[in-house]
């Protein structure tokens, strides 16, 4: 989970993922990411930061065991 630096929480904004499909996108790992951030395998919750444009690690990064399903991303937090 991200953290952010105590009395900062003022800072964070929650987007309405019902008007911003960039949070629903499911990406395979080498995929190119179309938004900068934070994102999130899907079946382990380990998190990785991307640059916009760049793409997402590589299938070998990290191991899954049967029960994690394939290695999945998504974008968990948005960076502006």
């Amino acid at each position: 989970m991200a953290l952010v630096r105590n009395g900062n929480q003022s800072n964070i904004k929650e987007a309405n993922t019902e008007s911003n499909a960039a949070f629903d996108k499911i990406y395979s790992p080498g995929n190119k990411c179309e938004h900068e951030g934070i994102y999130q395998c899907v079946g382990c919750g380990k998190e990785v930061t991307v640059a916009g444009g760049k793409t997402l690690p590589p299938q070998n990064h990290h191991q899954h065991n049967s029960a994690q399903g394939a290695i999945r991303w998504h974008l968990f937090v948005y960076a502006q």
